[in-house]
Formats: structure tokens, C-alpha cells, sequence
């Protein structure tokens, strides 16, 4: 051994013979030495950070009020209740005492009542108090997000049955004949809105394009006057875009969710009219995979549909019958040539036609001409022979209750 090495076991040896017996020499790093990472007591350092978590959070929970910290609460009000029509609402408020509630099952007008003695300016005046500033009673609105649509009430009154003109039928009318006149296109230009509506018998009906202006306030004027209103869908013409109906138009070979969407905002550009009529849509009209989700919808609304009669290709009577929709056709266009003698010449023609058939629809354009005429022969009509009529009277629910 070497003499080096030979002190150091020396040392060694002495060391373990002096230690207590039973008694096991402790290990460590020698005196001076720092602990390594590997060495550290990483087991009792994590219990202690743990128990020094929760005890805070302990701490500031028994401290503090707020235990979320200042995050932002919201709370919602949960209820089973039915969120009310704000529209109904707010027009409740404004109906006088002496209001005359529509009855809820049966035909009947709106607002409009004929009797004897004024009884219908006075109903007039109670009943319009119940309309909406959309011009619609609110128990037949359905609020979206196009805005207000009609519906069919809760108690089943639907809009072509309460917004109807009170009129004769076909079989109390005593052997006269019935004739139904429809001014279309109004609303685009007010002078001859006012001069429609202030100028012709309320038994004349009025249609409204749905681009016009201010059409809520022209319709209760019109309703106010005595007139039937209705409301124009464009559709699809065989030679569009060259002959556009507007940029809402319907149209063919396009998704039905699409067209689905146009009608909603075309429904809702006023309220109070009996049900909608075609402005061109010769194509759409002849299409009955187009057509079908359409009429389908105005049944379900409680809407009729009036066939301007252009297109002899149209399959609108037969998706109205398989809809329930009440459906009525015009026999002719009354201005095609719009002047005075030629007017006069088709509406002797629709007086002919009614006085074969026992009843007749024409339809008229919103020309100053033709609102000028057609006031002027109404004056002239031989009530004795002829009666004018609005177009609901002889929508196809009515005319076969009447056979």
C-alpha cells in the first residue's frame, strides 16, 4: 500500500470504530458542499406551496363579500311566460273604451261596416283605433325580424276574412250581376294614389306595389275610405331581366328558401289587405315546383290570391284549391290601351261577360286616364242590373258558398 493512502484508510477506520453501536453514519454532503437539484426535497416544497393555495383562497373567501373578483355577473330572468307583442301592447294602450271588437268567427269586415244611417263612418271611426301603425290588427301580426307578417288569429280569424269589404253575394243579390273592379301599381306615385282612393267607389279594390312610399299610411286611408285593399307580388316574367317586376321579384329555378325570404319582406310592407295578386310572372306562375312554397305559405297565413290573368299557362287554381287558399281570376285587363274610349269599350265588354256568367273581374292600372274613367262609369252603372262589388266577394270560397 501506498504511504499516501495508507493515513487516509487510517482515518477512515478510526471514524467508523468511534461511532455509537446500532447507530448507522449519517450520509450527507460533506461539510461546505451545496445540494445539487437532483438533492432538493421537492416533495415537501410542493406540499407547502399547495397548502399556503388554500389556505388563501380560504382567507380571501372568508375576507371578501365578492368571492368571483370583480368579474361580470349577468343575471337572467328565467320564466315560462310568453314574451308579449310589443305591438299589441303599445296599441292597447290607445283603444277607447267604446272600441267594437271583431268577431271571431264567421265573415265579417275589419273596420268597415255597411249600414243604414252612417253606421258605417261611425264603425269606421271606433274600429280604427284597433289598428296598428303597420295597419294591421295585432291579434293577426306576426312579429320577425322582416317585420310584422299576418297571421291566422288564435281563435282562427284569418286576414282575407277580417280585412274583407262587406258585400253582397251572388245569391242575395236578386239576379244582379256582380262585377269587381282591382286598380293596380298604386302607391308609386301619390297624386294618383289619392286620386284612387279619394275618387272611386269603396267598392272598388285597391292593390299596392310593394316599392311604394309610406304604404302603412296610404293603406289606412284607403281602408279608411271604404276600399279593400290587396298587395302586388312580383314574379318572374318569361323575358326577364329585360322585364324586371323590381328587385324583389320571385323567381324561377331558385332555391324556395330564397323566394321564401323575398315573399316575408314583401308581406310585411304593409298590413290590412285580403291577400296578394301576381304584377307580371308569367314564368313563375307556370312553374309548379316554384309556385307550390309560395302558395303554401299564404294559405298558412290565411292570405287569398288573385290570378291577374295574363298567363293562361298559370297553375295558380290548382296550388290554391290543394293550399285552401280562396282564389279568384281577372277575365281582362281593362287598360291595355290606356285611353278613354278603349276603357270605356272593355269595362261594356266586363259588363257582358258578368251578365253571362253572373259575375266578372277586371283589373286597371293606376293611371290618372284610367282612374278618371273608371270613376266616371261606376257613377253610370245600372245598379238595377249591375252591382260593383270588392274582388273578395267573389274569391272561390265565396262564390261556392253561394251555389
Amino acid at each position: 500500500m501506498r504511504p499516501h493512502m495508507r493515513g487516509r484508510n487510517r482515518i477512515g477506520m478510526t471514524d467508523e470504530l468511534s461511532a455509537p453501536l446500532g447507530r448507522k453514519r449519517r450520509k450527507g454532503p460533506m461539510p461546505g458542499r451545496k445540494l445539487g437539484l437532483a438533492q432538493w426535497p421537492w416533495a415537501r416544497i410542493g406540499a407547502g406551496t399547495l397548502f399556503l393555495g388554500v389556505a388563501g383562497i380560504v382567507l380571501w373567501i372568508a375576507l371578501v363579500n365578492d368571492p368571483s373578483g370583480g368579474r361580470p355577473v349577468v343575471e337572467v330572468p328565467v320564466t315560462t311566460a310568453t314574451e308579449p307583442n310589443r305591438v299589441e301592447i303599445e296599441v292597447g294602450r290607445e283603444i277607447p273604451p267604446d272600441a267594437v271588437d271583431i268577431p271571431a268567427t264567421g265573415p265579417g269586415p275589419s273596420f268597415i261596416s255597411l249600414g243604414e244611417n252612417g253606421e258605417g263612418v261611425a264603425a269606421i271611426e271606433r274600429n280604427i283605433a284597433q289598428i296598428t301603425a303597420h295597419g294591421a290588427l295585432p291579434q293577426l301580426v306576426e312579429e320577425t325580424r322582416h317585420g310584422p307578417l299576418p297571421r291566422i288569429g288564435s281563435d282562427g280569424l284569418k286576414p282575407h276574412t277580417a280585412y274583407a269589404r262587406p258585400a253582397i253575394t251572388p245569391e242575395a243579390a236578386g239576379g244582379r250581376k256582380l262585377i269587381a273592379v282591382v286598380v293596380t301599381g298604386l302607391g308609386l306615385n301619390p297624386t294618383t294614389t289619392r286620386q284612387a282612393i279619394d275618387s272611386l267607389p269603396g267598392a272598388v279594390t285597391l292593390a299596392f306595389a310593394p316599392y311604394g312610399n309610406n304604404l302603412p299610411e296610404l293603406a289606412q286611408s284607403a281602408r279608411g275610405a271604404g276600399h279593400e285593399i290587396m298587395l302586388e307580388l312580383p314574379l318572374e316574367p318569361f323575358d326577364y331581366p329585360q322585364n324586371d317586376p323590381g328587385p324583389h321579384t320571385l323567381l324561377a329555378d331558385q332555391p324556395a328558401r330564397d323566394n321564401l325570404e323575398k315573399l316575408y319582406w314583401i308581406l310585411t310592407r304593409m298590413g290590412g289587405y285580403v291577400g296578394v295578386l301576381n304584377h307580371m310572372g308569367a314564368r313563375f306562375t307556370a312553374s309548379a315546383a316554384d309556385f307550390s312554397p309560395i302558395m303554401e305559405e299564404l294559405g298558412i297565413r290565411g292570405l287569398a290570391y288573385l290570378d291577374d290573368g295574363s298567363s293562361n299557362r298559370s297553375v295558380a287554381p290548382q296550388l290554391a284549391r290543394a293550399n285552401e287558399v280562396p282564389f279568384a281570376r281577372a277575365d281582362t285587363t281593362l287598360d291595355a290601351n290606356p285611353s278613354r274610349n278603349v276603357i270605356l269599350s272593355s269595362l261594356a265588354a266586363l259588363e257582358a261577360r258578368a251578365a253571362e256568367r253572373g259575375w266578372a273581374i277586371g283589373t286597371i292600372s293606376a293611371l290618372p286616364v284610367s282612374i278618371r274613367t273608371l270613376a266616371e262609369w261606376s257613377t253610370g252603372l245600372d245598379e238595377n242590373t249591375y252591382l260593383l262589388v270588392p274582388v273578395s266577394a267573389l274569391l272561390t270560397d265565396r262564390l261556392t258558398a253561394a251555389q
